[in-house]
């Protein structure tokens, strides 16, 4: 039976969270990235489900152990860090500091799920995190990483990678 813990316990079990980078994009906490999904208690035992951003991310299980340890650092030696894969991890699930910490870091933010680009829609307009301009320009749909396409302002005429929404 899951029970509630204290509200100071599992706000610092979210302070703990927020602590955790994220591998490949090290600004980013992974409660930046939404991939924490719950902390719940069990009687004594501290509960945890993480969504990894994709289901073969080579970085699932570095993250999970990187969750266990700063959690048992912390004090929290009996917790289990679960995966959930259901509903898949959506870059909706970023907040919006992440989002502007991807900003300041020169990376461009994923659009809302309702700016994705369809078959036949019209391109996405990304604006240039480093001088904000609409006049960019797709390189490659392969940035990277995976999850990433790069871009090049026409204004700044700068590079960066747009973190493609999923």
């Amino acid at each position: 039976m899951i029970a509630s813990s204290s509200d100071a316990q599992t706000s610092r079990v979210w302070q703990v969270l927020e602590a955790v980078p994220d591998p490949e994009i090290p600004v980013l906490s992974i409660v930046d990235l939404g991939i924490v999904r719950e902390v719940a208690w069990q009687d004594d035992c501290l509960l945890v489900s993480i969504t990894p951003t994709y289901s073969g991310c080579p970085a699932a299980e570095f993250i999970r152990n990187q969750v266990g340890s700063a959690l048992a650092d912390a004090g929290f030696e009996t917790a289990t860090v679960s995966e959930v894969l259901t509903p898949a991890w959506t870059t909706d699930w970023i907040s919006e500091a992440g989002r502007e910490k991807l900003r300041q870091y020169g990376i461009a933010p994923p659009e809302k799920a309702t700016g994705r680009r369809g078959l036949f829609a019209p391109e996405l307009t990304i604006h240039c995190p480093r001088c904000d301009s609409r006049r960019t320009e797709c390189v490659s749909e392969f940035g990277s990483t995976p999850c990433k396409a790069h871009y090049r302002c026409l204004d700044c005429l700068e590079p960066f990678d747009y973190f493609k929404c999923l």
